[in-house]
């Protein structure tokens, strides 16, 4: 027997203790690295540099609504692949994994409950799920978060995360365009406020469409926030554009948008802006 085998025999056996592969976040805004669970705690915002990280329904339902008050609504069925379309991969292979990766049927959930007492029906985009891409899923669902809105006769609320258009569905992609915009117009005639929230990335036919039409336009800060890209504009204006254009800050200081809210006051200042809005109604 060798003195290795001799060695083995003698001492006891200790298990490789494992390390978790995400017990370590790093940042995209200054590249350092955080722990995981202070990120957590701190509401996905590096303690470093204050970067707002992007984070999905499930984590923004918990962080905004009273405690034991949310409640999902169920997402509406619509037609999948209606184009059969087909790049690199089937439109409906995408969707398959989509779905497994984020555990959701597409990109905006809906949600009712109560944030600072205040009953509202809040909707949210994933980035996560094909760029937070409109489609007729997300037309269809951010439709029917007014009509609970209107129901409840309560706010709705909603969330922005999209790249735009879902290019798989074609027109019928911008044809939500239009249909949201009625649907804002519905909540309107009801008497009944909306709210959006602009968070990153928010761009094309999403911007052009609900993502503007807010009575108050609140966003997180330093998202990017633009209808097209940079390097468009500048190529067809011949012109260089400021640092800190397309960002929350430059729509504030130009008057587009109506404030800048940190993701640690938001809920408060939603509770205040609900407030305000649903008193004013009430009378």
């Amino acid at each position: 027997m060798s003195w290795l085998n001799s060695v083995r025999n003698v001492l006891p056996f200790v298990a490789k203790r494992e390390t978790p592969e995400n017990l370590w976040h790093k940042c995209k805004g200054c590249g350092q690295m955080v722990f995981t669970k202070e990120l957590e705690d701190n509401l996905y915002v590096c303690p470093k540099c204050d970067h707002h990280d992007r984070i999905g329904p499930k984590i923004r339902f918990a962080q905004l609504f009273d405690e034991g008050s949310c409640s999902e609504l169920p997402a509406p069925k619509v037609p999948e692949d209606p184009l059969k379309f087909r790049d690199q991969k089937r439109y409906t292979d995408r969707l398959k994994a989509a779905r497994t990766d984020n555990s959701e049927q597409d990109a905006l959930i809906n949600a009712c409950g109560a944030i600072a007492g205040h009953r509202v029906v809040v909707g949210v985009q994933d980035f996560g799920f094909m760029g937070g891409s409109m489609g007729l899923a997300v037309g269809e669902a951010f439709v029917r978060g007014v009509e609970a809105a209107i129901e409840d006769r309560v706010p709705y609320v909603i969330f922005t995360a999209s790249g735009g258009a879902r290019m798989q569905e074609g027109i019928l992609s911008l044809m939500q365009m239009p249909r949201s915009t009625v649907a804002i117009q519905m909540l309107h005639d009801a008497g009944l406020p909306y709210i959006v929230v602009l968070t990153d990335p928010t761009s094309g036919g999403v911007m052009a469409a609900y993502a503007m039409l807010g009575d108050v336009q609140i966003a997180e800060p330093k998202a990017t926030l633009a209808f097209t890209g940079r390097r468009v504009i500048e190529s067809t204006i011949r012109e260089k554009l400021p640092e800190d254009f397309q960002t929350s800050e430059y729509y504030l200081e130009h008057g587009m948008i109506d404030m800048v809210v940190h993701r640690k006051d938001l809920r408060e200042q939603l509770g205040t802006v609900i407030g305000y809005l649903s008193a004013r109604e009430a009378a």
